[in-house]
């Protein structure tokens, strides 16, 4: 499929949520510069199934002009290291040294570094193309090879000498044991008159272009002023800019060491914090050893800003409800719905219930190209009107955390600053035979509809809003719903929820697969997560060793299990199995007919299969599936109601719970196995606790018009845990 089509119209908003008196700004590319009309919508119910509830929309006022002036924007990907140097004019030689290890090879051109104008409109790069080095003039897009190579996959030191002769280049291999020297007498010293820009890792025309796969360590660029007069002459090389990439991993900047007023610009946030050609095993944590850490790793994919300018900005009006929300755009070839958040504001009165969006595992998984996009797929896609644009074909904006980079190596940075596909109303991920395929944020409407066909009024904020205001952010209400799939937290949000529920708070997890991996973020990039994917667990790639701790916090990445914190401890139920996009059924516990939990199952039959039905692999428990263990941390207090079964030959247990095939890590558990737990209990403090251990329990909801069993259970909790306050 064609990587780069493009949607007639599409955009991204920032923030992600705004309070009324805040300014959202939609940055939007119209393809031919067509005007816009927009409309903002409130969205209730965003899976187009015929068979389900339908698409359900509010219109909003939020002051909206009729149209709006659009242009296209283009999303560059690919990062780069840029900035100013001393002008090279008058040098008779100048020479960049690098240590640099290739991680792709390819028959386009790569640029390794470019000595330029601020344009590139003169100056030359080194690129390399099957691996051979080439020297490129780019005034005349003239290049010539110079008879020398860079292994791919392995650290060589790289000597490129530009004087009156002409250009010649040193490769040796880190062992040493191997040196190619090579001429080119095509360009020579004259050509760098007026050069005052360097870039590594890409050409920068204003954005980077012609970029590198590979890493870089510690380059330095030196100049002589005069030329040798005799063989047996080698005037003194004086270093007039060198650049430490050792330096703090989590700055977006490379200081110039001989002048600390000049610094490289880190573009699209290249991978920092990763081995460089010292690295000696010993030591995991680039803090403590940041000459084992003194490189930086660019890829053509990165992407982090797309830096598009604002199209429409909003002040959200005071008096605007809290909720899910969109900007509905129209260029009149197309339309595009970038979502929204209206958050409480510090004059608006609270709900009861607040609506925490996982926002933060939307952005995980921003663009996960799945290969899929097919077929029934596609034909269901076109069939029901849903978002036709899916990843597999649209690769400009960049992929997400479960996606490989062109060199073959795990993406950990993802951006909201881009467009997000996957992150729209009626966006299909699988092709399901027994209901609609939405995963993320369009499946999490299944919740906010059944919410506002129950008459259940609520609040909503983002993982974003939790994680910069902790537990102040949840300490107004009375009860936290998740979505279905909360999977991505920081300690802040894991620490916020913890000391909710501990309060007196009372904490319903509608999800699977929950509180699972724990990421990096940075306040002065709030628009960035980072996924180290350290040690264990379900992995579509694994981190290297050594590779663990992140360069936006420092802190070390991975499994939140493995840090100290299990889901169980969190939520009281854990990842345990998963298997296809299917679903099953619960059946209740011996336990679950106390008198005390009476109430849990009123109006439903004490033999009845739960969840035998619904939009999401058509029952409640499936997909990726949590148990309860208390020797993970489930409270004492929650109690065991229902467990699922039936599932296919699809499922397996959860690497991270075996120490061998088939021998568990931990004690036995009442109902283990490939089951779903439904848990609930009661603290001493107050605090209410309700998981239902599945991804798909709230595609259920609907069945029936809303009556049905899982619509009942979980209706009941909630009044109950609204009555306890």
């Amino acid at each position: 499929m064609d990587a780069q089509k493009i949607p007639e119209v599409v955009g991204y908003v920032t923030p992600l949520s705004a309070a009324p008196g805040g300014t959202l700004e939609f940055k939007i590319s119209s393809q031919g510069n067509r005007p816009v009309t927009a409309r903002a919508l409130r969205l209730i119910s965003c899976d187009p199934n015929p068979s389900g509830p339908g698409i359900k929309t509010e219109e909003a006022d939020f002051g909206l002009a009729e149209r709006y002036s659009a242009s296209e924007q283009r999303a560059f990907l690919g990062s780069c290291a840029f900035g100013t140097i001393p002008s090279l004019s008058g040098y008779a030689g100048v020479k960049v040294g690098l240590m640099v290890m290739p991680t792709l090879q390819s028959d386009f051109d790569q640029t390794v570094f470019s000595l330029q104008n601020a344009d590139s409109t003169f100056g030359v790069a080194i690129v390399t193309r099957d691996s051979k080095l080439f020297v490129r003039r780019l005034e005349k897009e003239d290049s010539y090879e110079v008879g020398a190579a860079l292994p791919k996959g392995r650290w060589s030191r790289l000597e490129v000498t530009f004087d009156s002769k002409g250009v010649s280049v040193a490769v040796s291999e880190q062992s040493g044991d191997a040196t190619n020297v090579a001429d080119a007498s095509h360009v020579t010293s004259r050509a760098l008159t007026g050069v005052d820009h360097i870039c590594f890792a890409a050409l920068w025309q204003g954005h980077p272009e012609r970029t590198f796969n590979g890493s870089i360590e510690n380059p330095s660029l030196s100049a002589r002023r005069v030329e040798p007069t005799r063989p047996e002459q080698d005037p003194a090389w004086e270093v007039i800019a060198s650049w430490n990439f050792a330096g703090d991993a989590r700055d977006t900047w490379v200081a110039d060491e001989k002048d600390g007023g000049r610094r490289l610009s880190l573009i699209n946030m290249p991978t920092r914090a990763i081995r460089s050609s010292a690295w000696s095993g010993r030591n995991m944590d680039w803090k403590q050893a940041p000459l084992e850490y003194a490189a930086i790793a660019f890829h053509a994919d990165d992407l982090s800003d797309c830096g598009w300018q604002t199209t429409i900005p909003i002040e959200v009006p005071e008096g605007t409800r809290s909720g899910v929300y969109g900007l509905e755009i129209d260029n009149g070839v197309s339309k595009d719905t970038i979502p929204f958040y209206v958050v409480p504001g510090a004059r608006t009165d609270r709900e009861k219930i607040v609506f925490l969006a996982p926002t933060f595992t939307y952005v995980a998984y921003a663009n996960f190209a799945r290969g899929n996009f097919a077929g029934e797929l596609a034909e269901r896609v076109a069939a029901w009107n849903a978002f036709p644009h899916n990843p597999d074909e649209v690769g400009a904006y960049g992929y997400s955390t479960y996606s490989r980079h062109p060199d073959g190596s795990g993406i950990t940075l993802s951006s909201r600053l881009r467009p997000i596909l996957t992150m729209r109303p009626q966006y299909l991920i699988y092709f399901d035979p027994k209901g609609s395929g939405m995963r993320h944020f369009p499946a999490d409407s299944h919740l906010t509809d059944w919410l506002e066909e129950k008459g259940f009024a609520f609040d909503v904020i983002t993982d974003e809003d939790l994680d910069r205001d902790g537990f102040a952010a949840l300490s107004p209400y009375d009860v936290v719903l998740t979505g279905t799939h909360p999977e991505y937290h920081t300690r802040r949000t894991i620490d916020a929820l913890i000391a909710y529920r501990e309060a007196g708070g009372n904490l319903m997890y509608l999800g699977g697969n929950g509180f699972y991996w724990k990421i990096g973020r940075n306040s002065a990039l709030p628009h960035l997560i980072e996924v180290r994917r350290a040690e264990g667990g379900t992995r579509v790639w694994a981190s290297q060793p050594g590779e663990y701790y992140h360069q936006l916090d420092g802190e070390y990445g991975g499994l939140w299990r493995r840090n100290g914190i299990p889901p169980q401890t969190v939520a009281g139920v854990g990842f345990t199995a998963e298997g296809g996009f299917e679903g099953s059924y619960y059946i209740r516990t011996p336990a679950s007919y106390r008198d005390d939990l009476t109430f849990l199952f009123e109006g439903l039959s004490s033999t009845e299969r739960i969840g035998d039905f619904g939009l999401s692999g058509g029952g409640a428990a499936g997909f990726e599936i949590d148990q309860a263990a208390a020797d993970l941390g489930t409270p004492d207090f929650a109690t065991v109601v229902a467990f699922s079964e039936g599932h296919g030959p699809s499922f397996h247990t959860t690497f991270e719970e075996l120490l061998l095939p088939g021998v568990f890590d931990g004690t036995p558990r009442e109902y283990g196995g490939i089951r779903s737990n439904i848990v609930y209990g009661m603290s001493e403090t107050g605090g209410g606790l309700f998981a239902v251990g599945s991804i798909t329990f709230c595609g259920s909801l609907s069945h029936n018009n809303y009556d049905n069993n899982v619509s009942r259970l979980l209706e009941n909790c909630l009044k109950k845990f609204l009555a306890n306050d």
